[in-house]
């Protein structure tokens, strides 16, 4: 298996197995329609490419694995690993998790039409608040929530919970609701889950600004 998966790597590293190498294998196969395997082979050697053209790339294969690879592989060193387990757990997971409310958070500010800002880190301690609207001489808050439905929502729920008697606090303080932004991967996009939160917060921006 691991020199299945060595040979696999390289060979789609180096695209010896795409189209421009080995040809059309897929629609090839179809026009052959064969009944076995030695008939698919017959025809893909006299009709797709020849055996020696293969035979060529199985040793530009090997020459990729034994000095390119080898080479590299040389120069990696123990902290060059322990660097990139570092950098993928920590740095890599933390730019997604802040490109995921950053997209979400400009969702919500083009439906809203108003300036959404970063909460002060003080802000985010104490009221555990992420984002803040601000109207008038009061404050909106609002926390964001990347998802995974099923896995998350259970736990999201039970901090929320934990969580009200801050934000009851920061209401008391800049006399503005709180409110939750849960957000859920739709195909490439991020989006806003519960979309009837907008609309309490449409609500409370017009509750403010009569005060």
């Amino acid at each position: 298996m691991a020199k299945e998966w060595i040979l696999n790597s390289v060979m789609n590293r180096f695209q010896l197995n795409f189209k421009r190498n080995v040809g059309p294998t897929s629609e090839s196969i179809r026009k052959c329609s064969p009944k076995s395997l030695d008939e698919w082979r017959d025809y893909y050697f006299a009709h797709v490419k020849t055996k020696e053209h293969i035979e060529d790339l199985g040793k530009k294969l090997y020459v990729k694995i034994t000095e390119v690879i080898a080479s590299e592989v040389e120069n990696v060193t123990e902290q060059d690993c322990i660097d990139y387990m570092l950098q993928l757990v920590i740095d890599r997971t933390f730019d997604g998790y802040m490109t995921e409310i950053q997209t979400v958070y400009g969702q919500l500010q083009k439906i809203l039409d108003v300036q959404i800002q970063a909460a002060p880190d003080e802000w985010d301690r104490l009221f555990n608040v992420d984002f803040f609207i601000q109207v008038k001489d009061k404050y909106i808050g609002l926390q964001i929530k990347p998802i995974n439905t099923g896995i998350q929502l259970p736990e999201i729920f039970k901090e929320y919970a934990l969580q009200e008697k801050t934000h009851q606090k920061f209401t008391e303080v800049f006399g503005g609701k709180v409110f939750y932004l849960f957000s859920a991967k739709i195909g490439d996009k991020k989006e806003i889950q519960n979309k009837e939160v907008i609309d309490e917060i449409q609500t409370e921006i017009k509750r403010l600004e009569q005060l």
